[in-house]
């Protein structure tokens, strides 16, 4: 296997495969976050506490927001709030955890309701005041529609009193601790007028100043969790009053002058969806920052592995460890997977840009959710796989792995868990499947396996296999206990919704494909394609055989189908991983990034300086 190649050296041919990964308008869309974490506030700083850590994220997010020309805007553009989450996630998961949190669910949850009360923001727009959000509670993680936090409104008063009931209501790990500055939240709660459940709505709260929670709001501490530093909390409210201007309403729900409340929207479900709506631009962004450290963790393992050199065979000369088929085989893999987890983004996140109202809408939120649970899960399969390769070297901090690793972890759970988000897809295309037709496959005559078409034509059809084996159990279910018909169809429906994640991934690839023009760009996302496709075929190829959509010689076919593909695309994954655009600030933050790697480990003390050179250790004489 080569290290190096030629036909990806030219500026056009690594252009066009960055604008395949970041979308044509990059350098626009891309370059200010670029920029961004190239500078020295944002360069990866010495050791530090947790503590140090979490005070550091907060001052970045200060600096981010002065370099801002509107705050608004970006959270008003899902588009940017996606970039935000693709290049901070690799640089600092604990400021994009809390940036996301102010400008996306806070600030933008704010400008979405802004129609029905004119607010000054200025305070979270200057970041005089941190907007957080509080949904969850202890005893209600994904079924938010059942969270006891209540809101009654006061008539004397005019305006809401928010209580904590029990235990089991208090919010469950918003950043409301006062780190960072004064904090204020956006808190879901169920709205009672006059006894009567309206469902749940938010309610903008203030939580603490520069030192202290405010008269009624109690916040504690949670113990710490793993990966980066942010100040998750338990917080409550003990008979805490708001105006009536804190209600976050809107057609689905408001409280009129004469103190009645209205609604157009009838199910209670649907309010609170309408009152969250900013959940659904949070996956597009969950989505985007594990895209963003797979990547960057792939890079700094091809790069390593690179300029690691072992010993060869037999006492031979030294090698570079990405000269093993057991260590350039797995990053290949990684590297078809991380194209297609690009792809996928951006294919969820132009349709959710582009959405209608109705089945269009509707159809683009399930793809956002299907991406969103299907590339975190990638990623974490894919930096758990280049810190293996890393070896040692990537369980230290300063060479950024073990961070991402956690990182990733959180973003799994993020704005929806992924099984609970995978499941409810699940169970609405399960319904909306035509049963699966396995006659005369395309036509009667076999494919080629060489051929992408064809590759993902079969993609599509494992999709319908899964479903339709769903249905057919769902059939065979006993009726009038729904919980077990759900539990009877969901294993294949689960299946179902993966495999539907690969047909996506699969078409994003081929329309990038379409867009290049003929040469080395093309030739190289061609392979990378066929390698994502393949890969998940020979996984599934009994179920394709067994349904006729391969020959026996095909499934016996496929191992060395792969080992070809493998060994193509490991030539090119050195330029390949340079076509990420990784800024070279962010990689020298990482010392095994680079080939002099071993002088992050100089002692000048060592016994292999010179007496001239030498310095003298403590203690030393």
């Amino acid at each position: 296997m080569t290290a190096t190649i030629d036909d990806l050296s030219t500026e056009r041919s690594m252009e066009l495969l960055t604008g395949v990964l970041l979308g044509d308008n990059f350098r626009q869309e891309h370059g200010f976050w670029q920029r961004m974490i190239s500078t020295e506030p944002f360069r990866r700083p010495d050791h530090r506490t947790p503590d140090e850590r979490l005070r550091l994220a907060y001052e970045r997010l200060r600096i981010l927001n002065d370099c801002l020309d509107s705050g608004a805007r970006l959270a008003a553009d899902p588009r940017a709030l996606a970039a935000l989450h693709e290049w901070l996630g690799p640089v600092d998961p604990a400021l994009t955890t809390v940036a996301g949190i102010h400008y996306n669910l806070f600030l933008g949850s704010l400008l979405d309701h802004e129609e029905d009360s004119r607010r000054d923001l200025s305070d979270f727009l200057r970041l005089r005041s941190i907007g957080t959000f509080l949904c969850t509670e202890v005893a209600h993680g994904n079924d938010a529609a059942a969270v006891e936090t209540t809101a009654a409104y006061d008539r004397e008063r005019d305006g809401f009193v928010l209580h904590t009931p029990h235990a089991g209501a208090q919010k469950f790990m918003p950043n409301t601790s006062p780190a960072g500055g004064p904090k204020t939240g956006l808190v879901a709660a169920r709205l009672l007028v006059d006894g009567a459940d309206h469902g749940v709505f938010l309610f903008l709260v203030p939580l603490t100043d520069a030192v202290r929670a405010l008269p009624g709001v109690r916040v504690r501490r949670l113990p710490a969790r793993m990966g980066s530093p942010v100040d998750h909390c338990l917080t409550s409210f003990d008979q805490v009053f708001v105006g009536r201007d804190a209600l976050l309403g809107g057609d689905h729900g408001r409280i009129g002058d004469d103190g009645r409340f209205s609604s157009a929207v009838g199910n209670r479900r649907r309010r609170l969806l309408a009152s969250i709506g900013r959940v659904t631009s949070g996956k597009i962004s969950m989505s985007a920052c594990a895209v963003g450290s797979a990547r960057a963790t792939l890079a700094v393992a091809v790069r390593y592995g690179g300029h690691r050199y072992i010993s060869g065979p037999r006492g031979s000369r030294q090698v570079p460890v990405i000269a093993h088929r057991s260590h350039h085989g797995p990053l290949a893999r990684a590297m078809a997977t991380v194209f297609a987890m690009s792809l996928l983004h951006r294919r969820a996140l132009n349709r959710w840009e582009g959405r209608k109202d109705g089945s269009g809408r509707e159809e683009a939120e399930r793809l956002v959710a299907v991406a969103k649970g299907w590339i975190s899960w990638q990623a974490r399969s894919v930096i758990v796989e280049c810190r293996e390769r890393c070896g040692a070297q990537a369980l230290l901090e300063n060479n950024g792995m073990t961070e991402l690793i956690t990182g990733v972890e959180g973003v799994i759970t993020a704005e929806g868990d992924n099984l609970a988000i995978h499941a409810k897809a699940a169970a609405e295309m399960l319904f909306a499947t035509e049963p699966a037709v396995y006659d005369a496959p395309f036509g009667g005559e076999p494919g080629d396996l060489a051929d992408p078409g064809f590759l993902g034509r079969l993609l599509a059809v494992l999709e319908e296999i899964w479903f339709g084996r769903a249905g057919e159990r769902l059939g065979r279910a006993p009726h009038g206990d729904p919980l077990e018909r759900w539990n009877i169809a969901s294993g294949p429906a689960l299946r179902g919704v993966e495999a539907h994640a690969h047909r996506q991934a699969a078409e994003a690839y081929a329309d990038a494909v379409a867009g290049l023009p003929d040469g080395p760009a093309r030739e190289r996302l061609v392979e990378l394609q066929r390698l994502f496709a393949l890969d998940r075929i020979a996984r599934n190829s009994g179920d394709l055989l067994a349904t006729g959509y391969l020959t026996a010689d095909q499934v016996n076919g496929l191992p060395d189908a792969l080992e070809e593909l493998i060994t193509v695309v490991a030539a090119h994954l050195p330029a390949l991983a340079d076509s990420f655009a990784l800024p070279q600030e962010l990689l020298a933050d990482w010392p095994i990034a680079g080939a002099d790697y071993v002088d992050a480990y100089d002692d000048p003390a060592g016994p292999w300086q010179s007496d001239g050179d030498r310095a003298t250790a403590p203690g030393e004489r």
